[in-house]
């Protein structure tokens, strides 16, 4: 059974609603191709978790904040609305549909790493509102959830689709508990096919990101990037790919000069 989590976690510890068992994934970690099980994964994410969104102001400017409000409004969602934000982290967008969907709807926030999932709760209750009481916190598996089919009018992914290793199963997921007629909006580094964007971003990452997280002794964290993003998928074959798991309509959005992408789908 789903708990929703109004306060941070004290003792006695509030569990988590589990979606799936753990499956291996592949992940190029660090710039190098390695066969990593879905634990050193959360290992990895829950280092990250105690400064990521500190990470992410600095090293986006603030402009992370921005992207994730056009990700959500690509999203469709709307007051009432059952919504899910899937590889949620810790919880920007969650928060941001919990506005969108009012008491009277409900957020669903789905993540496999439960130090993330500790920080958006303890977010939630830092920068309360009354409608975050709509958010459910679950740690589960992108690839199997446990939700039944047609269930949400919105889905919502920020930076989780390019390290999910099955990208045709995660959308098929996608596809089958969203609603026919309702949207999903995947936001997420943008694999760019102009070589000036490609080496702007490759630069920053190398010169900015990594030596900046090495201050936080995250350096190796964030090494991979560079790597996980020129295995990602271009705008143009994300659309394919969706629209060969069945998605009616897709559109691949540029934005932050081409560093990013918010791809927005309909069932």
């Amino acid at each position: 059974m789903a708990i929703t989590i109004t306060r941070p976690f004290r003792s006695p510890p509030v569990p988590f609603r589990r979606c799936s068992s753990p499956v291996s994934l592949r992940f190029s970690r660090l710039g190098r191709g390695i066969r990593c099980s879905a634990t050193d994964r959360q290992e990895l994410f829950s280092r990250i978790a105690p400064v990521y969104d500190n990470l992410n102001d600095v090293l986006s400017l603030g402009l992370h904040r921005t992207w994730k409000r056009m990700c959500v409004s690509w999203s469709g969602a709307k007051r009432g609305d059952r919504v899910l934000d899937l590889c949620c982290g810790s919880g920007d967008l969650a928060f941001l549909l919990s506005q969108k969907v009012g008491l009277d709807g409900e957020v669903k926030a789905v993540d496999f790493s439960r130090m993330q999932l500790k920080a958006a709760a303890t977010k939630q209750e830092m920068y309360w509102k009354s409608c975050y009481k709509n958010i459910i916190w679950i740690e589960g598996d992108a690839l199997s959830l446990a939700f039944e089919d047609c269930c949400f009018d919105a889905i919502t992914v920020g930076y989780g689709m390019r390290n999910v290793a099955d990208k045709p199963r995660a959308l098929q997921e996608i596809f089958r508990v969203l609603k026919p007629g309702s949207r999903a909006s995947i936001l997420d580094f943008n694999k760019s096919k102009s070589l000036l964007v490609t080496s702007f971003q490759n630069w920053s990452i190398d010169n900015i990101v990594v030596p900046f997280a090495s201050t936080y002794g995250l350096s190796e964290e964030y090494r991979y990037l560079k790597s996980s993003i020129a295995e990602f998928l271009t705008g143009d074959e994300l659309v394919n790919l969706a629209k060969e798991v069945g998605f009616s309509s897709a559109k691949h959005y540029e934005i932050g000069g081409g560093l990013m992408g918010n791809l927005v789908i309909t069932r």
